[in-house]
């Protein structure tokens, strides 16, 4: 049994001893030092290699930012964005394959995105879908350093993920599955159909999930080619061959690929005031 004068076998916790606040300053001094050598990860987009080659110049005076990818299109920035998972992404906008607001479309939220371009017409876009910056080609180091500061502001705070304006107009659509990308031109685009979080896109007998409300993508279609005819189901004006009436009040949208599809009283109303309005189709 311990006497009332025996000394405790350890450090009474809560009570603080000279060796042990030297440890645990170690030991958080070791912390801190962990932290600050973590490197940030960042990736170039850009189709021009001498654009490229100055970014990469201008990151050399920055050895806590590995770049992790140097790509020249779209479709190379979504699988190396993929894979590397990167904490910044400087990404061109006019691009061949797919462009800079695509590629965000595709890519899952996190990486602090700076737009590096030559075309000032782009700025407000990319504002709107959160951009942490707008480098407008040339630009300079001082310039480069303010973005610089901007990313890292973003990524020490809960921002909104960049992504496309939900209002502006496409005139593809750009599916990711898996490693691989669908670009699906509006002209071959039949239908549209909600299912749970998710759009089904319906393009010449094949199907595409991609994972996005109805609601928004019927913001991005031209109104006179595509009109949502009933709450799930957004339709090409030009598929449609015909319409049927089925039950009391209720009809069905014959596509000219001989698919039937739910027609709802207001949908209706919209759908022949698009065809009065110049669409195609017969009713």
């Amino acid at each position: 049994m311990a006497k009332p004068y025996d000394k405790p076998a350890g450090p009474v916790i809560g009570r603080s001893t000279p060796r042990g606040d030297a440890t645990a300053r170690s030991m958080a001094a070791t912390v801190a030092c962990k932290v600050q050598a973590t490197p940030l990860k960042a990736v170039i987009v850009d189709d021009e290699a001498l654009a490229r080659g100055y970014l990469r110049e201008m990151l050399r005076a920055h050895p806590e930012i590995e770049i992790a990818a140097e790509c020249a299109n779209g479709f190379e920035a979504v699988k190396a964005i993929a894979e590397s998972a990167p904490d910044l992404v400087f990404l061109d906008i006019q691009m061949p394959k797919l462009d800079g607001f695509e590629v965000l479309e595709l890519i899952d939220p996190g990486p602090a995105v700076v737009f590096v371009t030559a075309y000032d017409e782009y700025a407000m876009r990319a504002f709107d879908a959160h951009a942490v910056d707008y480098l407008l080609k040339p630009f300079s180091a001082e310039r480069f350093e303010r973005a610089l500061e901007r990313a890292r502001a973003r990524l020490g705070e809960h921002a909104p993920p960049v992504a496309r304006p939900p209002e502006q107009r496409v005139d593809r659509i750009v599916v990711r599955d898996g490693a691989r990308v669908h670009v699906i031109p509006l002209d071959k685009l039949d239908y549209v159909e909600a299912q749970d979080d998710y759009i089904a896109l319906h393009s010449g007998g094949k199907s595409y999930l991609k994972p996005q409300p109805i609601a928004e993508i019927e913001g991005q279609l031209d109104a006179r080619r595509f009109v949502r005819i009933h709450r799930s189901v957004i339709v090409s004006l030009e598929r449609v061959a015909r319409i049927e009436p089925y039950g009391k009040e209720s009809r069905l949208a014959i596509l000219t690929d001989g698919t039937r599809l739910p027609v709802s009283r207001a949908g209706y109303a919209r759908l022949i005031e698009a065809m009065e309005g110049g669409g195609s189709g017969g009713r």
